[in-house]
């Protein structure tokens, strides 16, 4: 019964999440997290390795999730009920949206969406950022050497454009093994 919860739990997620893996963090972290699956500093560390991994944001994190909380079973239903709603809804959409693409109202539509997933992206990196930065997350103190991590990191993607995430990743993830060891 739980395996079906846990397929049910990221059939929601996957159905309710537009604009790709980011846009799914709030959901998964309340889905998640108010259910006591997991606490938010696994969710980050659920980010991170999702991050680093080859693949989709969304199957990386609930192959990641379902691995965790019920093993190689779990990671295989989390997977499914993450996708399910994506393949379903990709063959209906190809179907009809090229037929329909030019038609004002779609487009009005999509230009109305963009703005939302931002914020959606926005709220998950303000979440990640607080658990990230702030030791004992909101109303700690700040982690001075992760702020100045995270200052330079975003520095060098904003401004070194030819930079890769992977060396980036892997620079800090072995300064942060060095450096921010509690």
């Amino acid at each position: 019964m739980e395996l079906v919860w846990l397929y049910l739990i990221f059939l929601k997620i996957g159905f309710f999440t537009i604009g790709g893996g980011m846009a799914m963090l709030p959901l998964m972290q309340k889905e998640l997290v108010s259910r006591e699956l997991m606490t938010l500093a696994e969710t980050v560390d659920m980010v991170a390795i999702s991050q680093m991994t080859p693949g989709p944001f969304a199957v990386n994190a609930a192959t990641f999730a379902g691995m965790k909380l019920y093993g190689v079973a779990g990671a295989a239903v989390a997977t499914l009920g993450v996708i399910t709603p994506s393949v379903v809804l990709t063959m209906i959409v190809a179907k009809f949206f090229l037929a329909y693409s030019k038609k004002p109202a779609v487009a009005d539509a999509m230009s109305a969406v963009r703005p939302v997933v931002t914020g959606l992206i926005l709220a998950a990196a303000l979440n990640i950022g607080y658990e990230s930065l702030l030791r004992g997350g909101v109303g700690g103190t700040v982690d001075i050497p992760a702020l100045v991590m995270a200052c330079v990191g975003l520095a060098l993607l904003l401004f070194v454009k030819k930079l890769s995430p992977i060396l980036l990743i892997a620079v800090f993830g072995a300064a942060g093994a060095v450096f921010l060891r509690p």
